[in-house]
């Protein structure tokens, strides 16, 4: 359907996608389509199919004007945002082009090979994509504005389900629901002293006259940053941590601030510029390296607790509330959180490898490990696995999947109401579309009635 591609476009037109066009001869251009006071250019087109081929999907005859009507669905939504006065901060695009740029990074392999692929820097990349990133983002409010109040009630899930044909309702694969205890190795004082120690001599180099930007290369420990002489880019304050912020918001020209520690081990921070609520920073950070004593004390630990609890001296949940040390899952009892969908449950694919080898093969109220793991700040922990429960595969239904089925019933509520609106704007807005595009089979034909 037209408006469920709109959901997963909207805000999924790829930075691979667009910036392809950095690392190819650039396609000859023009005008396809207007709607508003806004233009969709025959690259855009093909850019966009360009990257579904990348990522496996077989362009059919009709996917180019499948594309076309996605583009001009947003382009009709971006108007209507401009009119209503709908607007994003310079933070949250900010935080969007971090959160696809990770994305990318983690599919190429490594911020270097994105640099080198695109001839461009991380900076440059994103300078590239920010207006891109902000119209989108308009685009999403706008969708959000029309459709984002939309519930169904039981009554209505039901009536979606017994509508649907027996063909069409889903299979759903084996699922898992997984809680974990995790444990840090203890980092010693004489360690923490060192890290300190050994910064601040780097600090008082730099203070002697040595470069900055040749000291976080050599020495700093934050890869994405090191190799950029420890440049960070135009940051807002809600994209650094806490302590991180308040050092580096409370610079004032190029002094060298101070040794701090924040979550991913000691910094210090040099003040590039700062430009109203953003600031560009350099850093050098060094991390605390645990021992292999330690490393055996927690693997220990993790061990006696896990026999505890097989012993039923005490529960799995308990325990986590009580011996965790991962915040985000202690006070629901180390229950793990899927990030793709925000549930507690997972198919078998959309475990990590560590995870999935070790729940592949255990029966539920079984515990694993101790496991060795990394956390977002490549620390090393340990962790204890528990498969909480498991389905078997199986076909849909009110009793076992209600929340997947109400949420279908609400992105077809959603779905329609999107489509009126769509169709009622339509009316009201200037659509000129190329003479090539206008045999189009478009799922709204008045897309051309003009």
């Amino acid at each position: 359907m037209l408006v469920k591609k709109i959901f997963s476009s909207i805000l999924l037109i790829s930075l691979a996608g667009y910036l392809s066009l950095s690392a190819q001869e650039r396609i000859v251009d023009r005008i396809v389509a207007v709607v508003g006071n806004s233009i969709i250019l025959q690259s855009e087109l093909e850019n966009e199919l360009m990257q579904m081929q990348a990522q496996g999907y077989v362009p059919t005859q009709d996917s180019r004007c499948e594309v076309l009507e996605n583009y001009l669905v947003q382009r009709l939504l971006l108007n209507q945002a401009i009119v209503d006065s709908i607007e994003v901060t310079e933070a949250e695009v900010e935080m969007e082009l971090n959160r696809r740029l990770q994305f990318f990074v983690q599919q190429i392999g490594s911020e270097e090979k994105l640099e080198d692929y695109y001839n461009k820097s991380i900076l440059e990349i994103k300078e590239d994509f920010r207006e891109i990133v902000r119209d989108q983002l308009i685009t999403s409010y706008m969708q959000d504005d029309i459709i984002g109040t939309v519930r169904v009630t039981p009554a209505e899930v039901r009536r979606f389900f017994n509508n649907m044909a027996e063909e069409d309702i889903p299979f759903i694969p084996s699922k898992v629901q997984l809680r974990k205890i995790v444990a840090y190795p203890k980092f010693s004082e004489a360690e923490n002293f060192r890290v300190r120690q050994r910064l601040n001599e780097i600090r008082q180099r730099i203070i002697n006259g040595e470069s900055f930007t040749t000291m976080a290369v050599l020495y700093s420990q934050d890869p994405g940053s090191a190799r950029r002489g420890g440049e960070l880019g135009y940051m807002p304050r809600s994209a650094l941590t806490p302590e991180f912020a308040n050092v580096a918001f409370s610079l004032r020209d190029d002094r060298v601030s101070p040794v701090f520690e924040s979550e991913y081990g000691y910094h210090i921070v040099q003040l590039i510029d700062r430009r109203g609520e953003q600031v560009n920073v350099r850093h050098i950070l060094l991390t605390p390296q645990a021992t292999e004593q330690a490393k055996s004390e927690a693997r220990t630990f993790l061990d006696s607790l896990g026999t505890v609890i097989r012993t039923d001296t005490i529960s799995f949940r308990i325990a986590a509330r009580i011996y965790t040390e991962d915040d985000d899952t202690r006070m629901n009892g180390g229950l793990v959180i899927n990030p793709e969908t925000g549930g507690s449950r997972f198919e078998l694919d959309q475990l990590s490898p560590v995870n999935y080898e070790a729940v592949r093969n255990m029966k539920v109220g079984e515990i694993a490990g101790p496991i060795e793991s990394r956390d977002r700040q490549n620390r090393t922990y340990y962790k204890l696995l528990y498969l909480d429960s498991q389905t078997a595969p199986h076909r849909a239904n009110l009793k076992d999947d209600y929340a997947f089925l109400q949420e279908m019933a609400l992105i077809e509520k959603r779905q329609k109401m999107l489509q009126e609106w769509i169709a009622e704007k339509r009316t009201r807005t200037y659509v000129r579309i190329d003479e090539a595009y206008r045999n189009c089979g478009f799922s709204a034909e008045e897309w051309v009635k003009r």
